[in-house]
């Protein structure tokens, strides 16, 4: 437990350097935006960047501060300035964004209300839409639905204790569901946060995926909205087009939706290995190939029908979250729980957490005393 504690207390100053290093690297990049013009010359200017935003979560060891921090920097910061070298993405704005939202903006799920480039339309699903009413603000749910979500997230504790009890199959289907609570949560407060001192809307990672009514449902619309909004211009559409002269605009979504899960793939693989510092064994690339092909083949069988035929929601529903779970638990999760032991990381940081917090608030109560009895 000492060991763990020390380690957690080198970790703070490792996690306010990185950071700093980030926003001193996209105030670089903001400067570079307004000095140049798109295309190559931007991108050789912002390359040095992109490939110090791989190697800056290297710095961080553990899950809480260190997975986050990897998929904000390899991951969103690196796709949007690689398409704000092109003058595409939400960094490309007219006028320029300012600097002070510029850095937000470049790394971290959020958004800007009232987006001149994106404006509300009817027609977009809720999770798209940017509140500028008296509903709750994007990316904001129930006080409610985050209360019960905690409470779930809570026994994951009681779980890891009697993980010898219970069967692996059922352990591993239980990670999923506190991965996916613990994120949720973790990206709540990003966006609380980003709502009370930067005036941004959140950009939503989950749109409750257990109400999934299929594979394109759940990949499109509820499960990494973020990642799915950055594929698409930054992987999608460039295959797409590139594979419409060479196989027609029928066939050219098959290879673009292949190619944006295979990059998914990559980019978990390299966020994985952040956290464990593991080396791949491909498991986790096979899950997102499996559902790659299985999107594009249920794609086809929606286009051979035409909207004339199609399964009830409470058939498909249950139909697609099974595949989800079953596939999940067979290639995905393996991959973070036993090769990562990311279980076994995150109980120990937050034991080690506990215990600095306990010390922290003795060693306010000794000074406390001391100046209590000095004064005197």
């Amino acid at each position: 437990m000492l060991t763990e504690m020390m380690k957690l207390e080198g970790e703070i100053p490792n996690f306010f350097m990185v950071w700093i290093l980030v926003v001193a690297s996209l105030s670089y990049c903001h400067t570079v935006g307004n000095l140049t013009s798109p295309g190559t010359t931007r991108l050789l200017a912002i390359l040095p960047v992109v490939f110090f935003f791989f190697y800056l979560p290297l710095n961080l060891t553990t899950i809480f501060l260190g997975g986050p921090s990897s998929f904000f920097l390899a991951w969103l910061a690196n796709f949007k300035l690689l398409l704000f070298a092109f003058n595409k993405g939400p960094l490309a704005t007219t006028p320029p964004t300012s600097i002070y939202h510029f850095i937000p903006l470049a790394c971290l799920p959020i958004k800007f209300r009232n987006d001149p480039k994106t404006p509300e339309k009817k027609t977009e699903h809720p999770a798209q839409r940017i509140s500028n009413s008296k509903s709750l603000p994007k990316g904001q749910k129930s006080t409610l639905n985050y209360v019960i979500k905690a409470l779930i997230f809570a026994t994951s504790v009681q779980v890891y204790h009697k993980k010898q009890f219970i069967h692996p199959k059922i352990l591993l289907f239980l990670y999923s569901i506190y991965m996916y609570t613990g994120l949720e949560l973790i990206l709540a407060l990003v966006a609380s946060l980003a709502r009370v001192f930067l005036g941004v809307d959140f950009e939503p990672q989950f749109d409750e995926p257990y109400l999934a009514t299929s594979l394109q449902d759940f990949w499109g619309r509820r499960w990494n909205i973020m990642v799915s909004k950055i594929l698409h211009p930054t992987v999608y559409e460039p295959i797409r087009k590139i594979s419409t002269r060479a196989i027609g605009r029928k066939l050219a979504p098959l290879p673009a939706v292949l190619a944006s899960f295979f990059v998914s793939a990559v980019m978990h693989e390299l966020i994985f290995y952040y956290i464990g510092r593991k080396w791949p064994t491909w498991e986790l690339t096979c899950f997102f190939l499996l559902h790659g092909i299985c999107l594009a083949v249920e794609i086809e069988i929606k286009k051979a029908f035409d909207g004339k035929w199609r399964l009830p929601a409470a058939v498909s529903g249950p139909l697609a979250m099974a595949f989800v779970v079953a596939t999940g638990v067979w290639l995905f999760l393996p991959s973070l729980m036993v090769r990562c032991e990311a279980d076994a990381m995150a109980y120990r940081e937050y034991t080690a957490f506990t215990e600095f917090m306990k010390s922290v608030s003795n060693f306010v109560k000794v000074n406390s005393s001391f100046l209590i009895v000095a004064g005197k």
